[in-house]
């Protein structure tokens, strides 16, 4: 076990949706879900492109499930090869996750007594992210006969039961490849996609194209002796009109590219960019396999997911791994994932950030709707920034239920502000920050001098109705996290704006005019800095998390255990805002974020306080692997790692039941941070980074490197 390959030795029927997330693959253009080649009852057979979405009307707008490009079966003597079917005599799935190559091989005897050695092999090209491959190895053990090779393009994947695409046109070309376009209903984005199918080891080999509609399909039929083996080489070019105005021409000489160089080729190429992605990114984890396989798995999948020459678009919560959250992104990318990025890929960093300036035309529309100025980032957005969070949701066990957090979970304004300012404090890209960054964070500050409320009676800013990160609570006033991050927004809006004019005159005076900062507007921000409620109790160290927050019933977790879903599950949307319990840290979030504005007594204070009240197992997946890193950092490396181990089994052991519906991408992130900044103890000094780790007595060893203006900083820390 060398700590590369997620692996799988027995088939399990019953655990196939999350089987089919955990061997996900993806190349930062698409993402493909683990299902079989040759299909499965009830499975998900799932490819998602960044930027692809479509309407569902009146509901939502979503990631479309793009043509299933992995369809590849084989007809022993009429008998189509299939788990479900026949006997499996021996079976192993294994991704590996230094190359991004996910294979599989099986033994398996027909109804009919055939046994027949299998193995398949794909990837999703990271050296060309159009390029796809799927390889088919067939060896006869006991069998005679004839073997059909039918690899296809299903054009007609949905969206769980919702259609979005409808055909345009489909080709022949020559005698072993197929060429298929179809367009999403409202949104009218085109792809042009190109299969072709070798078989390799044999001139003889008999081609017949079938042209289905919607579902073109070449046909390769060979016969076969015991102990012969024939290898079956798919390969797939894939376009939209979102990359060009001729998905389907440009598909087509994608392929002819392809061809010129061959499979292998094709694949050393890709593993060698997976190669160059490990060089500046992976982390290390001697003593302890279990953390170091989950670390890397993770890792994996947000290096799948990160696009690499599109900047429009981001990662969503699930990534590019399932239908969960309909592929909208969340405060999840900037505060979870970005600074992993941040800190190893700068350059995907800034694309990340990029799709938030993109998007800004969408975040001053939603400040405007509201009654607002400057700019309000919508809670789940998707192509345009526009809010897209569905307004109704609905329990497979209950009545439909208002979501607010489209309306008032507002302190994701500040989170995006806060990835810019982390981004640039590392990077020192003033010219994003010149170019882009600066009208993000002094726009979002004028939303904030509108969004606060003057109360007259203490004389003090206040922010009401909103959610915060634990959103067990809705509609309540002065969340902490909400109202300290809303300051340290202008705060930092005051900042940057001072070193715009001092560095940019220029720009400066541009910004000045197209968001009306005015000596007005910047007096309002210092007397909203000075003014604006920030609950504290001196005495006890204790942040209230909400006002009322400390009157609620407190009975102890312990009296709802054992259990096997959410408080809120448990008690009801209504009922569990009668109790102190939480979904996730919030105080503790805003302790983690900003952390030089308290010192350790108040950390440990807070701590104590919330950390038993958190729903850590069945609330919100984005909670333990903060929780870690904080508690490690605060000295308590033990504890942390119980905290650490939780969140690295969120979607290999899918300990909280829901990993069938993607990626848990936060965790992912998170998991990093609290192995580099929590037991690694990161931090930038005066001369960069520099560490004070805390390993969990199991580590003996934890290595990773960082860039920091520009400059790598490799880390060896040995106990």
């Amino acid at each position: 076990m060398d700590n590369w390959h997620i692996l799988e030795t027995t088939f399990e029927p019953q655990a196939l949706h999350h089987k089919e997330t955990v061997f996900t693959i993806g190349n930062g253009y698409l993402g493909t879900r683990g299902a079989f080649e040759e299909g499965y009852p009830g499975a998900w057979p799932m490819t998602l492109i960044h930027g692809l979405f479509d309407d569902i009307p009146v509901a939502y707008t979503e990631l479309v499930n793009a043509p299933n490009w992995i369809d590849f079966s084989i007809a022993i003597d009429g008998e189509y090869f299939r788990l479900d079917r026949g006997e499996i005599l021996d079976y192993c799935r294994a991704l590996d996750l230094r190359t991004g190559i996910l294979t599989r091989t099986a033994r398996w005897k027909s109804p009919a007594g055939h046994v027949i050695d299998v193995a398949f092999e794909r990837f999703a090209s990271l050296d060309d992210e159009h390029l796809l491959a799927v390889r088919c190895t067939l060896t006869s053990v006991n069998f005679t006969g004839p073997v059909e090779f039918r690899a296809g393009l299903s054009g007609t994947m949905d969206n769980m039961g919702w259609m979005h695409w409808e055909w345009v046109n489909q080709k022949a070309i020559g005698d072993r490849a197929v060429a298929l376009e179809v367009r999403t209903k409202s949104t009218q984005i085109k792809l042009g996609a190109v299969a072709r199918l070798d078989v390799i080891d044999t001139p003889d080999a008999e081609y017949v194209l079938e042209m289905c509609h919607a579902n073109p399909t070449v046909v390769a039929r060979v016969t076969i002796e015991p102990g012969q083996t024939f290898t079956a080489d798919k390969l797939v070019t894939v376009f939209t009109t979102r990359d060009t105005q001729t998905p389907q021409l440009d598909a087509m000489d994608r392929l002819n590219f392809a061809l010129m160089h061959g499979y292998e080729l094709l694949r050393e190429t890709h593993a060698a960019a997976w190669e160059a992605e490990w060089e500046h990114c992976n982390v290390t984890i001697e003593g302890d396999d279990e953390a170091d396989l989950a670390l890397r798995y993770s890792l994996f999948q947000l290096l799948a997911a990160a696009p690499r020459h599109d900047d429009r678009v981001s990662i969503a919560a699930k990534a590019l791994s399932g239908f969960g959250y309909r592929g909208h992104v969340f405060w999840d990318t900037e505060i979870f994932l970005l600074p992993f990025f941040t800190h190893t890929r700068p350059e995907i960093a800034r694309n990340l950030l990029h799709y938030r300036y993109h998007t800004l035309p969408g975040a001053r529309r939603k400040a405007k709707a509201n009654g607002y100025q400057g700019a309000m980032f919508a809670w789940e957005s998707a192509a345009t920034g526009d809010e897209t969070t569905p307004r109704w949701g609905l329990p497979p066990d209950g009545d439909p239920v208002r979501i607010w957090c489209g309306d008032i979970e507002h302190h994701i304004t500040a989170d995006v502000v806060y990835a810019i300012h982390q981004y640039w404090r590392i990077t020192g890209d003033d010219a994003f920050m010149r170019d882009y960054g600066a009208e993000i964070v002094l726009d979002t500050a004028r939303f904030w001098t509108a969004r606060v409320e003057w109360e007259l009676e203490n004389e003090r800013y206040e922010i009401t109705d909103v959610i915060g990160p634990d959103e067990y609570h809705e509609h309540v006033d002065n969340n902490a996290y909400t109202n300290y991050l809303a300051r340290w927004n202008l705060q930092t809006a005051k900042a940057i704006w001072a070193w715009l004019q001092r560095e940019y005159p220029e720009q400066a005076a541009a910004l000045a005019g197209t968001l009306a900062i005015t000596p007005q507007e910047l007096a309002r921000w210092d007397d909203v800095i000075e003014k604006l409620y920030l609950p504290y109790a001196a005495e006890t160290g204790l942040i209230e998390q909400f006002e009322g927050y400390f009157d609620l019933k407190d009975p102890p977790l312990a009296e709802f255990e054992p259990r096997t879903k959410s408080l809120q599950a448990i008690l009801g949307v209504e009922g569990v805002q009668e109790y102190q319990f939480i979904k996730q840290p919030d105080v503790l979030m805003l302790l983690y974020l900003l952390d030089d504005l308290y010192d350790t007594e108040t950390a440990r204070a807070n701590w104590d306080y919330y950390t038993p009240r958190t729903d850590l197992t069945y609330g919100s997946s984005l909670g333990p692997a903060i929780q870690a890193a904080l508690c490690a950092r605060e000295g308590d490396p033990e504890e942390g790692y119980q905290h650490f181990r939780l969140a690295a089994r969120t979607d290999l052991e899918d300990v909280r039941g829901n990993a069938h519906e993607g990626i848990h991408a936060a965790t992912a992130g998170g998991l990093w941070q609290a192995a580099v900044f929590g037991f690694g103890g990161l931090r930038i000094g005066e001369n960069g980074p520099e560490v004070d780790p805390r390993l969990p007595s199991n580590w003996t060893r934890l290595k990773f490197r960082v860039i920091y203006r520009g400059e790598t900083h490799e880390f060896d820390i040995q106990s």
